[in-house]
């Protein structure tokens, strides 16, 4: 976070005046789906993310389910287990800036 953190502050800052909010939305979206994918492809064993996922607060069926499966990273960022446990609030948490709030 600490690294990506003044790349969205300075696209925020140049981009902050735009008369077409979307883009940034989607923007915003696409880099949490990246860390979501990424946090997933760290965890690197099904136990491992299991474990993670029930850390989170995911529903214990949920949370095995999503382990187990043999998707790869970019779909398992989409499913319902990693939205709910990395959800919007816990990245903003950790620090994460949004790209459209200001517009």
């Amino acid at each position: 976070m600490e690294e990506l953190t003044p790349y969205m502050r300075g696209w925020r800052n140049y981009f902050g005046f735009c008369e077409t909010p979307e883009v940034l939305i989607g923007l915003t979206r696409w880099v949490r789906l990246r860390l979501r994918a990424a946090l997933w492809r760290q965890w690197k064993t099904p136990r491992r993310r299991r474990a993670a996922l029930l850390e989170l607060g995911v529903r214990e069926p949920l949370a095995s389910n999503t382990a187990g499966s043999g998707r790869g990273p970019w779909y398992l960022a989409r499913a319902k287990a990693l939205s709910v446990g990395l959800s919007n609030a816990y990245f903003k948490s950790l620090g994460l800036p949004s790209l459209f709030e200001e517009c």
